[in-house]
């Protein structure tokens, strides 16, 4: 195997993949297909996805297999989420889907060292484990789940981190949707710089 394709072999703990519409943020509505690694060292106590935390229980893919899966698609979005997948070195396959003609994306907690080249990094910062300050730079946009009044101002901490460009989204934690997301509604009227997010795909009853 030749240096050039050595990253094709990398393999990752792969919790599950498929193709849908991405359901949060900027790109709410768009066709993409996602990556969902296993390995989580954050541990929030919300989390949706707490099956995805132990890397060990779910079958490793190499880049070769994982684009494979992902060029049977029309879409050229490639989210690499989690669990937390910025545990793992994640150039190769970064540069694997854009090789491949993906554009790639990332949602993270920042809480381990970013690596790879993406056109597009939601940072999600968690109170369970804080992102790397080195890592906020790397933002396009700054997704806070909200669960309680006391985030908002853990939000700001956060967005004066970011850079200017970088979009910043509340978004309420699922489960308490209906006694928060009132509250957020009236903190973006107070604070317009914010935007709201919505779990569409819940809403929608899509992966």
């Amino acid at each position: 195997m030749s240096v050039a394709t050595d990253y094709l072999a990398v393999q990752y703990p792969v919790m599950e993949h498929f193709y849908t519409l991405q359901g949060e943020g900027a790109y709410a509505g768009h066709a993409a297909y996602f990556i969902r690694l296993g390995g989580c060292d954050v541990g929030c106590v919300w989390c949706d996805v707490k099956e995805s935390w132990d890397a060990d229980v779910h079958p490793k893919m190499s880049v070769e297999a994982i684009i494979g899966a992902a060029s049977a698609y029309p879409g050229r979005i490639a989210v690499i989420t989690g669990g937390e997948p910025s545990m793992y070195d994640l150039a190769p396959l970064a540069t694997g889907l854009k090789a491949a003609g993906f554009r790639t994306h990332i949602e993270t907690s920042a809480s381990s060292p970013l690596s790879g080249d993406f056109d597009w990094v939601t940072l999600s910062p968690k109170k369970f484990k804080a992102p790397l300050p080195e890592n906020m730079s790397w933002a396009h946009e700054l997704k806070i789940v909200v669960f309680n009044k006391h985030d908002f101002q853990w939000a700001e901490t956060y967005a004066a981190l970011v850079p200017e460009s970088c979009k910043l989204y509340l978004q309420t934690e699922w489960d308490k949707r209906e006694q928060m997301t009132p509250v957020i509604l009236e903190y973006i009227r107070q604070h317009p710089q914010w935007s709201l997010s919505l779990q569409t795909h819940k809403y929608l009853n899509i992966p």
